[in-house]
């Protein structure tokens, strides 16, 4: 399986567990990200182990290219020295060390290969990796933004802010009481002519009162003089 057949899987496996439970979706962008970062560690290491193989295999080559260049000398000098059978061995195992020479240069370059593959992957998911994060900081900045328009709304809308606009409403309505009874009483409030009126009625009360009082007092008694009291016995 590909790597990325594999961080398919990862992105639709995450995405099938945000709609099956409903997850926030920031949590599950923070867990892709985790998760691209863990493999993109995973191909860093898969890269550094290939050009440590190549190495090995290089190190190994040079090694077995000594070994071959030694029997071949070897199989010379038995050549020289009339010993066939000496130089027959010595190219045996002059063509073993060619054997492993060929073997290890394929895994050099199956090591090379997989070396490219690797920095190719490590290209493609650095961007990808980098996508996920700016996309990830701008849910971040929507996420934030829709959290102050909900409190800010909250704030507007909340039932407290009803029941202090009813209990405002209240308060209008008994001030709009206080006005209209203020009204009323300045309604009843006698009128310059009225007055006047009332005064004119108060002195005619006023007159008819002493005048009945007139009436209901008996008149005063006249006191007489001795001489008039005298003569008013002996008659």
């Amino acid at each position: 399986m590909g790597l990325f057949s594999r961080f398919g899987d990862i992105i639709n496996s995450n995405l099938n567990a945000m709609l099956d439970s409903a997850e926030n979706p920031e949590k599950i962008a923070r867990l892709m990200i985790q998760e691209m970062e863990d493999t993109l560690v995973e191909v860093r290491t898969d890269a550094a182990r290939a050009m440590a193989d190549k190495k090995e295999m290089e190190r190994e080559i040079a090694h077995y290219t000594s070994v071959r260049n030694d029997w071949a000398s070897k199989a010379e000098l038995a050549i020289d020295k009339g010993r066939e059978d000496l130089a027959r061995g010595a190219l045996i195992a002059k063509q073993k060390a060619q054997k492993e020479i060929e073997s290890r240069a394929l895994a050099v370059d199956a090591a090379d290969e997989a070396f490219s593959k690797r920095s190719e992957d490590l290209v493609k998911l650095q961007a990808k990796l980098d996508e996920a994060k700016a996309k990830h900081r701008a849910l971040m900045m929507r996420r934030e933004a829709a959290e102050q328009r909900i409190r800010v709304r909250t704030q507007t809308y909340d039932s407290r802010v009803d029941d202090a606009l009813a209990r405002y409403a209240s308060v209008e309505n008994k001030v709009d009481e206080m006005e209209t009874y203020a009204d009323l009483i300045k309604g009843r409030e006698p009128s310059l002519e009225a007055e006047f009126a009332a005064l004119e009625r108060d002195e005619s009360i006023e007159a008819e009162l002493q005048a009945l009082k007139q009436k209901r007092t008996p008149p005063p008694v006249v006191s007489q003089s001795p001489a008039a009291e005298t003569a008013k016995t002996e008659a």
